[in-house]
C-alpha cells in the first residue's frame, strides 16, 4: 500500500525522501556549501562513520545530493546539494521558523514529554 503513495500523495513522497533520522539536519548542512566527508561528520557528533555513509548514499539515491569525486592524491570526495536538493531550501526555512517558535513555546529548560 505505502507505494501506491510514493510518487502520488505529495506528503508521503517528501517523508519517504527524508526518513532518515538525520536527513534533515544534512541536507540543512549541505545547504550552506559542499562539504567534505569529515567535515560533515564533524558537524554531527554522535554520529558513526556507517549512519552517515548510509545516509548519504540514500540522499544520493534519491536526488537530493551528489558527490563528487576528485582526482587528487589522497582522493578528495565532496557532498553537495542538486538542483532537487536545493529546491528543499523552503521547506528547511519553514522547518527552521516552526523550530525556532517551538523552542520559545517550551520556554527555558523544558523538554518534552
Amino acid at each position: 500500500m505505502d507505494n501506491e503513495r510514493f510518487g502520488k500523495c505529495p506528503f508521503y513522497t517528501t517523508q519517504r525522501l527524508i526518513q532518515g533520522k538525520w536527513a534533515i539536519l544534512i541536507l540543512h548542512y549541505l545547504s550552506e556549501g559542499p562539504l567534505r566527508f569529515n567535515a560533515l561528520q564533524h558537524k554531527m557528533p554522535k554520529m558513526t562513520h556507517a549512519t552517515l555513509s548510509n545516509q548519504l548514499k540514500q540522499l544520493e539515491a534519491e536526488g537530493l545530493i551528489a558527490r563528487t569525486v576528485y582526482g587528487d592524491i589522497p582522493p578528495r570526495v565532496e557532498y553537495s546539494l542538486t538542483e532537487l536538493g536545493r529546491a528543499f531550501g523552503p521547506v528547511l526555512d519553514s522547518i527552521r521558523t516552526f523550530g525556532q517558535v517551538y523552542i520559545s513555546h517550551m520556554g527555558p529548560g523544558e523538554t518534552p514529554q
